[in-house]
């Protein structure tokens, strides 16, 4: 399967630096014992939160007098191999393009044998609370994304 978001697969692949451990939890499957292919999404949700925190960008986001908030613009999940209950998956996170208030985020889960499972990617946009359009990263923030993209 080609995936219109990676170019080269090894390169792209070998790009993540940040991941969360997750395990397949009985209720994530199906009848067949098949992780449902909508959990994905709530995984992509934890890992991107997890990554977004040790960019330190939540602080803002969760201060209730904070005028930002991020929201998913769109949100893609392509399946590579089954995963089952009580699997334990990788799921990794990366910047992949910053915009002026957008970020182009990459997923990729690997299972215990290190085998790419699904990858992914999303458009987050930041907004304004009061009007809801889009508000630009600031300098830092573009640096953060960066440096966490580096290392």
């Amino acid at each position: 399967m080609k995936q219109t978001y990676i170019e080269d697969f090894k390169e792209w692949e070998e790009g993540f630096r940040f991941s969360v451990p997750m395990r397949v939890r009985f209720s994530e499957t199906d009848m067949f014992g098949h992780l449902n292919n909508t959990v994905t999404f709530a995984y992509f949700e934890q890992a991107r939160i997890d990554y977004l925190k040790s960019l330190g960008l939540m602080n803002d986001w969760l201060d209730p007098s904070g005028e930002r908030i991020p929201v998913v613009a769109d949100l893609q999940c392509d399946y590579m191999k089954q995963v089952f209950f009580d699997e334990s998956i990788d799921v990794y996170v990366k910047a992949n393009s910053i915009g002026r208030s957008s970020v182009d985020i990459h997923y990729m889960a690997k299972n215990a044998k290190g085998e790419v499972v699904f990858t992914g990617r999303g458009a987050m946009v930041q907004i304004s609370k009061q009007t809801g359009s889009g508000v630009a990263w600031t300098e830092e923030e573009k640096e953060l994304f960066h440096v966490r993209t580096r290392n």
